[in-house]
């Protein structure tokens, strides 16, 4: 963060110096919300969760070095009590975002945020200093502790933004105006919490609505391969760019290919030019994260070749989202354990089949481990049956799905759809899906664990690799 004196951050966020005696005493160090990630020169927030408290640690935190605490209430220590720990730190973000200057880029969409953004931001680190948001942390609290790790070489800023509902990306793009705002597509995930898809579409066009004027520089850049993402052009001032594999986007890709190991390779055009690309990521759905972040990219200034180059060399930079890791015995193992919706579970089933060439070609197999999705609402029987028999018309050679009711209408799908004896199974739990796989097991089989986040299905990637039969949660 750039340095700030405590009491530039009081009148930023209307709070109250308490036990401070030096208030021109600077927080050179970063702003973190858990004390063990305290440097010198930190601010530290506390935030009361549902099952820890960050005021009771306020005290470790200044003896571990920082400088202050923005707290709720007074803690014995130096502290800046505010009336709301989570809209203070939203307005010191706004604040110092204001300052710097930097372009900031937001994304959004219903598949494929985090991994996009990393690739935009690999991207854009081969153009200028960088600064990205990690993992998935793009909430109310995640996005402000992300801008706040912006300083004076920053150039760019890029965020991705999350919605559960209508409202909340407009109020994200409240707490760091983005001059580019990305939406990479309209899905059904969370579709239980919004009720529809022209709902999701809704709040997701919140985005390129929070946009300045093309005047005043604001781009818009839209999938033109979604007709609801396309259409969110009529609902924003900013320029439009469109991407994808429509002939009239401005950035599209053509002679889509697959590389033998599943990673695409495509041929990248934009308005200055074309350059070849091969991903080091696998599954053809990366070609229109790829093409997003090449758009991005385009507008800030970047040329083709330099935009190519960049993407061939990019990698996964968050964990858990198609890690792909090949153990000793030769059995492949895919970690798509992050996270799962209709969209990313079809693209990484898609992607599964597209490795299983080459391990057929070794006598190998390709497992598909796959446990609930979450919150799709009256829509969750049909959409996990329709899983279940995208896995046969795959060609998936087993289906292990795990888990609750959502599991049996995941095996009913594939049964439904030709699966017959040991094709596919239902297993009660992770543990017992380690079991299973760890007597079956081949070399040359390839074995794709995907679900919700709640389901902690990582477990069983873990283990797998670790060589154990058993995971602790994490």
């Amino acid at each position: 963060m750039i340095a700030l004196s405590l009491a530039e951050i009081a009148d930023i966020t209307g709070g109250r110096p308490h036990d401070i005696p030096d208030p021109s005493v600077r927080i050179t160090g970063p702003v973190v919300i858990d004390s063990r990630q305290v440097e010198a020169g930190s601010l530290f927030a506390a935030f009361a969760g549902e099952h820890v408290d960050g005021h009771d640690y306020a005290e470790r935190a200044v003896a571990s070095g920082a400088a202050a605490v923005l707290a709720a209430r007074p803690v014995g220590v130096p502290a800046i009590v505010v009336a709301d720990v989570e809209k203070a730190l939203g307005a010191l973000a706004r604040a110092v975002v204001e300052r710097l200057g930097t372009d900031v880029v937001a994304l959004t969409g219903s598949a494929g945020k985090t991994s996009t953004k990393d690739l935009i931001a690999q991207v854009l680190q081969a153009h200028a200093p960088t600064v990205w948001t990690p993992g998935s942390l793009n909430n109310e609290i995640g996005l402000p502790l992300t801008a706040l790790r912006a300083t004076e070489e920053t150039r760019h800023l890029v965020l991705e933004m999350g919605a559960r509902g209508i409202g909340h990306i407009d109020y994200l793009t409240g707490l760091t105006p983005p001059r580019i705002g990305l939406v990479l597509n309209v899905g059904t995930a969370h579709i239980g919490e919004f009720g529809g898809r022209e709902q999701i579409a809704r709040a997701k066009g919140e985005l390129v609505e929070a946009l300045p004027a093309e005047a005043d520089g604001g781009v818009a850049v839209l999938n033109a391969d979604d007709p609801l993402v396309r259409a969110m052009s009529a609902r924003t001032k900013a320029r439009t760019v469109l991407f994808g594999e429509a002939d009239d986007a401005d950035v599209r890709a053509s002679e889509v290919r697959m590389t033998p190991a599943g990673q695409p390779s495509f041929t990248l055009h934009t308005p200055t030019g074309c350059g070849e690309v091969t991903l080091r990521l696998y599954g053809e759905h990366h070609v229109s994260n790829a093409l997003a972040a090449a758009a991005v990219a385009h507008v800030l200034g970047m040329s083709t070749s330099e935009i190519a180059t960049a993407l061939s060399g990019a990698g996964t930079l968050s964990r858990w989202r198609m890690e792909v890791t090949e153990r000793a015995d030769g059995v492949t193992i895919v970690n798509d354990a992050y996270n799962a919706n209709p969209e990313s579970m079809r693209a990484a089933l898609r992607a599964l089949a597209a490795m299983g060439g080459a391990a057929r070609a070794d006598g190998g197999r390709t497992w598909a481990v796959l446990g609930p999705m979450a919150e799709l609402g009256d829509a969750s029987l049909a959409e996990h049956d329709a899983v279940g028999r995208l896995a046969v018309r795959l060609n998936v050679s087993k289906l292990v799905a795990v888990g609750g009711r959502e599991a049996s209408w995941l095996q009913l799908g594939a049964y439904n759809e030709g699966s017959w004896g040991e094709e596919s199974v239902v297993v009660s739990d992770a543990q017992a899906a380690i079991d299973l796989l760890r007597s079956e097991l081949r070399p040359g089989d390839v074995v794709l664990v995907k679900a919700s986040r709640s389901v902690g299905l990582e477990r069983v990637a873990l283990a797998l690799l670790a060589g154990e039969g058993e995971v602790a949660d994490r």
